[in-house]
């Protein structure tokens, strides 16, 4: 099997897992999704604006071992992501459309393809997917 084969068979097989994932928590997703509201108290989980993403098209998306939060949407990181997080880990994201519309990302139970460090504070780095997105779209 070439270098570009399986590159297209594990991009293949990463889509349908994470479809698949996305579709089992679509029914979380709202139709009237808004933008996390800012807290007029102090709070360390007040929102905001990150692009701060690996996406499929880095190669350290794929990597196992890297502990970093994962992106899959059809927009990548190009329209505005606003996320929430405690001491240090991702606990909710959403992401603007093309309109300019946020809609809340799923996160998925694994950071799959890195689930390697699920052993970290917080359940580690998460993986977040574009609701109701599937490669084939």
């Amino acid at each position: 099997m070439g270098m570009s084969t399986r590159r297209v068979a594990r991009t293949t097989t990463v889509a349908a897992v994470i479809a698949t994932a996305a579709l089992a928590g679509a029914g979380a997703a709202a139709a009237d999704d808004a933008w996390p509201p800012v807290p007029d108290y102090p709070t360390p989980v007040a929102p905001y604006d990150t692009k701060n993403f690996l996406t499929p098209d880095n190669p350290e998306y794929w990597n196992p071992f890297v502990a970093k939060d994962r992106l899959t949407s059809p927009f990548g990181t190009s329209t505005r992501i606003v996320c929430t997080a405690f001491h240090g880990v991702t606990l909710s994201c959403w992401q603007a459309d093309r309109n300019g519309q946020p809609h809340q990302l799923v996160k998925l139970p694994l950071d799959y393809p890195g689930s390697m460090e699920s052993n970290m504070p917080g359940g580690g780095p998460g993986h977040f997917v574009y609701p109701f997105w599937s490669a084939g779209s």
